[in-house]
């Protein structure tokens, strides 16, 4: 039989299981299937469409490599949460300016805005003398409602004097420090993984020693002085960063690295 009633087309060039992937991505859409909806396990879908476990296997290790399902031993099959905006790493926009330019919601839980001295590492980081004074502002972030990220910003006392009064829980700290003429024109910023301690994971409901993607970030104004400096954990289940690489010009020792694409949160 050249095709199951499943519609698996045993004849055709493209390999059943490329064939049985957008089979599922087609189910998934009509069906109307949200992330962490539950998805039918190899055996259901091997009685479904007519093939091997084989076949059904490569197929999920193709959707969960493309992140558009997730496989827990001992649960079963999920369609995924999308992923976290990865420009993050290497562009000058924060979270919310991400979230909102794709119709997503950005809330903020600001846990912490006060004047504060500054440790060593923050005023490493600021260009400042250790103990100086500077605004901090440690916020839970939220995407559509779900825990996101866990951010402190650290501001120098001029820059931070300005948001210091402010509401930060539904608006952008970059947009509030622009309308004040303060700008981040270039910045440092490193990715790195880490596991979630008892209160990050608490925070971020992920829970203790589950994967995290922390961002350090400091970011420099017109007149390249710093003006902020930030640590966001990240919840490493919710977080994905591509890039394209592009040889540099010979008298240059590394790589370009320009963004590709963006995979968004729902």
């Amino acid at each position: 039989m050249p095709a199951s009633p499943a519609g698996i087309d045993r004849r055709a060039p493209v390999p059943m299981y490329h064939q049985l992937k957008h089979r599922i991505l087609r189910d998934i859409a009509e069906q109307g299937l949200r992330p962490g909806d539950v998805l039918p396990g190899e055996h259901r879908l091997c009685e479904q469409f007519g093939v091997s476990r084989t076949v059904v296997r490569q197929a999920l290790a193709q959707l969960e490599h493309q992140g558009a399902i997730e496989r827990v031993k001992g649960k079963g099959t999920f369609v995924a949460h999308q992923k976290t905006p990865e420009s993050l790493v290497h562009t000058l926009t924060g979270l919310y300016e991400e979230v909102a330019a794709r119709g997503g919601h950005v809330h903020s839980q600001v846990r912490r805005q006060e004047l504060a001295p500054a440790d060593d590492d923050v005023a490493d980081a600021l260009g400042i003398a250790p103990g100086a004074p500077v605004v901090v502002i440690e916020r839970l972030r939220f995407v559509d409602g779900e825990p996101w990220s866990w951010t402190t910003t650290y501001l120098p006392e001029e820059v931070g004097s300005l948001v210091l009064a402010e509401d930060l829980s539904d608006q952008s700290l970059y947009a509030l420090l622009a309308r004040h003429g303060v700008r981040a024109v270039r910045g440092v910023r490193s990715a790195e993984a880490a596991s979630a301690d008892e209160e990050q994971g608490a925070l971020l409901d992920v829970g203790a020693g589950q994967a995290l993607l922390v961002l350090r970030s400091v970011g420099y104004d017109e007149q390249d002085r710093p003006m902020e400096f930030f640590v966001a954990h990240h919840r490493g289940d919710r977080s994905r960063f591509e890039f394209q690489l592009s040889a540099s010009p010979a008298d240059q020792s590394t790589a370009a690295l320009r963004h590709t694409g963006l995979a968004l949160p729902r």
